[in-house]
């Protein structure tokens, strides 16, 4: 059976979310190997008692990407079959990159350490913001915030379903963006606890900073093919990898469309590599006949290897 592995970014990450893997090696060992490349305790971070560290965007990156590449070699060692294609939310797109094979590992935990710190050096703390605007169509969406800037950055950046669309850009063109969509019909238009306003404009000098990085990173040609974020496009050349990367940080995360393409593909059972559901729910309500597991634990592995073999 050809299936699909997503794999989740930014905003899923939870304390003890790899809890129900702690008692498999290569978690473990996957941790270490990312918390030596970092010379932090990424695993001790989980177990803490407060989020605050996990929710530090320079952590929480490496964090989910840790988390992902564990949960697929959990997978692997349990006899779980190769995935047909895969994707990634955002920050997830770097650990899609990692299981096809493109990206060492080591490398991707500091290529995204780098990326998260160039991110919140580009924007001042507490000038960015993002909000989820929810019942409202992207068209409509879009028209608010073009509606709403006045000269300011605010734009669509995260299509995750029909219905659900994420804004970012500078706070007061967001919270006037949020009204805007409010006034065209939005159900709800909520700001998210974030500190970085991704995928919009004003991360184009985080975007110039991680090309300089990229080129200093071997990138093998992937052995899964890659659905990457900014054009739903999968790429074997390094160039074009590095290219994608680059432009997915100031360039909308175009989930809905990339669910689709799977389904129109005949890809319509996928798997939620990694901590949390966030993934498998869009994916149910971008296509009713998309049918996704979620790999929380390790009985969930032993569940998904009977239904996907």
């Amino acid at each position: 059976m050809a299936f699909a592995f997503l794999f989740p970014g930014q905003g899923s990450q939870s304390l003890k979310m790899m809890d129900g893997f702690a008692d498999l090696p290569v978690v473990k060992h996957t941790f270490e190997e990312a918390s030596t490349a970092l010379g932090v305790d990424l695993w001790a971070m989980l177990q803490a008692d407060s989020a605050e560290a996990i929710n530090a965007t320079v952590n929480t990156q490496p964090i989910m990407l840790a988390a992902g590449v564990a949960t697929y070699l959990a997978w692997q060692e349990v006899g779980g079959q190769q995935p047909a294609v895969v994707a990634g939310h955002s920050l997830g797109e770097y650990t899609a990159l990692v299981a096809a094979g493109a990206l060492p590992f080591a490398e991707a935990v500091k290529l995204v350490r780098l990326r998260a710190e160039a991110m919140q050096n580009a924007v001042p703390a507490g000038q960015g913001a993002m909000a989820a605007i929810l019942n409202l169509s992207d068209d409509e969406v879009r028209a608010a915030c073009a509606e709403a800037a006045n000269g300011e950055v605010v734009e669509a950046v995260n299509y995750n379903s029909p219905g659900q669309v994420v804004i970012a850009g500078s706070k007061a063109a967001v919270e006037r963006a949020m009204e805007a969509c409010k006034a065209r019909g939005a159900k709800r238009a909520l700001p998210l606890p974030v500190s970085v306003p991704s995928h919009c404009a004003l991360m184009k000098p985080a975007g110039m900073q991680l090309a300089e990085a990229l080129l200093q990173v071997h990138i093998n040609p992937p052995a899964i093919p890659v659905l990457h974020n900014a054009d739903v496009v999968s790429y074997s050349d390094a160039a074009d990898i590095r290219d994608a990367l680059v432009r997915q940080l100031y360039s909308p995360v175009r989930w809905t469309e990339t669910i689709q393409k799977l389904a129109g593909d005949g890809i319509v059972t996928m798997a939620e590599c990694g901590p949390g559901k966030v993934l498998a729910g869009l994916a149910k309500r971008i296509d009713g006949n998309v049918k996704c597991l979620a790999l929380t634990d390790a009985a969930a592995l032993e569940t998904a290897k009977a239904e996907l073999q």
